[in-house]
């Protein structure tokens, strides 16, 4: 059994959080507590193997125990978060500073319908606390220590560029992340330069509301423009477009032109947006070359799209390393479809997608 710390100021939550997590055989709640200060002491006392840390609290909020739990007592963190533009703003920001992954209340701080999200939580809690969080505190470093080998084209070595792919094709650049992938997307992007010659369209696994804040800080740290993605808008180069919470977007081709599709049509094994959608979406565009990237996540999402974007035109596939993934799952998928052309760490993986950009 995984041992939890539930970590909520108000009585209640705490309950029902603690009954949920305990109704598995997977979890065992050892202990709580009401605030950050609380929380750190008793992380220190009872080295529970994951906790649950609400995003608003007194004394010591979730943000900044989160800070001190990752520098002065590293564990797996998933938080609980209200689906105010505040709490999505304060989860992105937690995702950035180590959190694994986050659960969003259904209605507010005090959520007497939490139990619409149990089968999630218990899902989320459980995948966390399998991470190992040396992985974390390793990423955290290099990121607080400029590593150049994070993010970053200023770096030492070449990777060879393949000049025999894409010749005189028009490109498009398509990523797909999950658990993990926010922090995983600030290295990447931000590794990209400003004049980046092709769009990209981004997947990332959020609830509506937070995709918003995932864009927005986003694009505050990357040379490229970021934004979440608007029905009908026509892709330009050197943009990212987040693909919005709550439905699936495609790539399409309009008077010549690559636009978005929005659609609410059903959640594709429990996804939406989904990366198999938007990668299928875009293997019937035959006249543009594409680079797919599977970055960190649980589950498959994306390895059917990566099959239809190989049976169609030039694509070049990149997956995350086991190395540096916070969850294996979508990436290992990938890999295990043979079609995927490179596996990089996260720092490398930039300088991949240049190399293709010939």
């Amino acid at each position: 059994m995984k041992k939890v710390l539930v970590v909520d100021d108000s009585a209640f939550m705490r309950k029902l959080i603690s009954e949920f997590l305990t109704s598995t055989k997977q979890l065992e709640v050892i202990g709580i507590a009401r605030n950050g200060e609380d929380a750190i002491a008793k992380i220190k006392r009872l080295r529970p193997d994951v906790v649950t840390l609400d995003v608003e609290m007194p004394k010591m909020n979730g943000i900044d125990a989160l800070r001190r739990i990752m520098e002065e007592c590293p564990v797996p963190v998933v938080m609980l978060s209200s689906t105010t533009i505040d709490g999505a703003d304060e989860t992105v920001k937690a995702m950035e500073l180590g959190a694994v992954d986050f659960v969003a209340k259904p209605s507010g701080t005090i959520s007497l319908d939490l139990h619409k999200i149990q089968d999630e939580m218990i899902e989320k809690v459980v995948a966390a606390s399998k991470v190992n969080v040396t992985k974390i505190t390793r990423t955290l470093q290099r990121e607080t220590a400029n590593d150049p080998g994070m993010g970053s084209l200023e770096m030492t070595g070449t990777l060879p560029i393949d000049r025999k792919w894409g010749v005189g094709s028009p490109k498009m650049i398509l990523i797909g992340t999950s658990t993990g992938g926010p922090r995983a997307l600030q290295n990447v992007l931000t590794g990209l330069p400003r004049q980046l010659d092709a769009p990209i369209v981004v997947v990332q696994h959020m609830p509506p509301g937070f995709t918003r804040s995932l864009a927005n800080r986003l694009d505050g740290q990357a040379s490229i423009h970021v934004k979440e993605a608007e029905h009908g808008e026509i892709l330009a180069k050197g943009t990212a477009y987040i693909a919005p919470g709550g439905v699936h977007t495609k790539v399409v081709e309009t008077g010549g032109q690559l636009s978005i599709e929005l659609s609410k049509v059903e959640p594709r094994n429990g996804h939406r947006p989904s990366v198999d959608i938007l990668f299928e979406s875009a293997s019937l565009i035959r006249h543009y070359a594409k680079i797919a990237v599977v970055l960190t996540g649980m589950g498959s999402d994306g390895s059917e799209g990566l099959i239809e974007l190989k049976k169609q035109g030039e694509v070049k596939a990149i997956a995350e390393s086991r190395e540096t993934c916070i969850v294996f799952g979508m990436p290992k998928s990938a890999i295990a479809t043979k079609l995927v052309d490179r596996v990089e760490h996260i720092g490398d993986i930039p300088r991949s997608i240049m190399t293709y950009m010939v």
